[in-house]
């Protein structure tokens, strides 16, 4: 069977099923009509290929143990209906996997929203783009998103493509986010950042009084991947790896404190590790304003919800509102995938919208001959300023 005429019948399925069937590859980059609003919320509607390889099993009790996100059920349907295929031909449910076969697995893709800001340009320069990163979107794909980033919003709101991040923000956290427009450019940002010549200044809104005088707190930081937090470890422990902030109070009304954030180094999550170990944590920062491990799955005003692994299935009823809701505020539509377990959803299931941004914010970087600037945000404000 021709490549072509195997197209033509998975299409023909495709409608059967009633859904329009889109491959999301290098050649089908992100566009508006793939964003829909929701709720003050940006989502995703769209399909993804995940490829394996095993052997020794059939392709059903592969796909069922190792992938246990959906029922064994769905897995015969996906074998039996050409969604799971492999080396790009339809197989039996009682096919057993060779080893070095390609297995693909066409799903039909709920990305997590995120909040709908826009992604304001800052500056538009031949060889640099500089923009104000909003909080809970991340700068480039990774994890569960492949759209909903700020890469993808810019190549489909601003046909700007493509873009190479120069220095990373995390998801949660908003500000400046400089984007070389060519490999060269972004060559010669990575020189810098890596010699040493680039200086970078946040803001955080923390807990409690600042002192006035200017405080450097040199502490490892010590990241397990597993917990998805850092701690602070003592600068002649072999724990961890070294860093150091240099931290200033802008103002504070008692409560709370506006600090400027000159972090030397740039380990994960450094800023906040080290303002927790002053005993300043960022005042919306629930990863780290405990001494116990926050439970990411659970609801709450955490900064780091979106690792929700469990949530109370919506009933029939909810759900129909929800998918009538999204088409009255909504320009387009979305088609729903009766094979899909997350539809009629537009988040995946599992996933806690009501998320907060980080009070830490990216406003400044600067190098040998350059300097890249971005607003204060409004938390930044504090009434009662003494």
């Amino acid at each position: 069977m021709n490549k072509r005429k195997r197209e033509e019948e998975e299409e023909e399925e495709g409608i059967r099923m009633g859904t329009d069937i889109v491959w999301q590859t290098p050649a089908n980059p992100p566009h508006p009509h793939d964003y829909i609003f929701r709720n003050e919320k940006w989502c995703i509607f769209g399909w993804c290929q995940v490829k394996n390889r095993w052997a020794g099993k059939t392709i059903v009790d592969l796909f069922a143990q190792e992938f246990k996100g959906r029922p064994y059920e769905y897995y015969v349907s996906a074998v039996k209906c050409g969604r799971i295929q492999v080396d790009g031909e339809r197989v039996p449910v009682s096919y057993i996997v060779k080893s070095s076969q390609k297995i693909s697995h066409f799903v039909h893709r709920h990305e997590p929203p995120v909040m709908a800001c826009e992604v304001p340009i800052l500056q538009k320069e031949l060889d640099v783009l500089t923009v104000c990163k909003p909080a809970s979107v991340p700068v480039h794909p990774c994890g569960q998103y492949r759209k909903n980033t700020v890469v993808g919003i810019l190549q489909a709101e601003h046909g700007l493509a493509p873009v190479f991040p120069v220095h990373r923000l995390d998801r949660l956290v908003s500000g400046l986010l400089i984007l070389a427009r060519n490999a060269s450019k972004a060559d010669i940002f990575r020189q810098q950042i890596e010699g040493g010549l680039v200086r970078k200044k946040y803001i955080a809104r923390v807990v409690g009084e600042f002192p006035k005088d200017e405080l450097v707190v040199d502490a490892n930081i010590d990241y397990n991947a597993r917990e998805g937090r850092s701690t602070a470890e003592v600068r002649d422990s072999a724990k961890g790896k070294a860093a150091s902030t240099k931290f200033t109070r802008i103002s504070s009304n008692g409560a709370q404190s506006i600090v400027l954030c000159e972090p030397i180094t740039g380990r994960t999550h450094q800023i906040r590790v080290h303002l927790k170990h002053s005993g300043h944590p960022i005042a919306n920062d629930m990863l780290y304003i405990s001494d116990e491990t926050v439970n990411r799955s659970s609801k709450g005003s955490s900064a780091d919800r979106s690792a929700c692994t469990s949530a109370t299935a919506l009933t029939s009823s909810i759900e129909e509102k929800v998918v009538n809701d999204c088409e009255e505020k909504s320009n387009v539509g979305f088609s729903i995938d009766p094979m899909c377990t997350n539809c009629p959803n537009l988040a995946p299931k599992g996933y806690d919208t009501d998320e907060e941004g980080l009070w830490l914010h990216c406003i400044q970087y600067s190098g040998p001959d350059w300097t890249y600037e971005c607003p204060y945000p409004d938390w930044a404000k504090l009434t009662q300023t003494i």
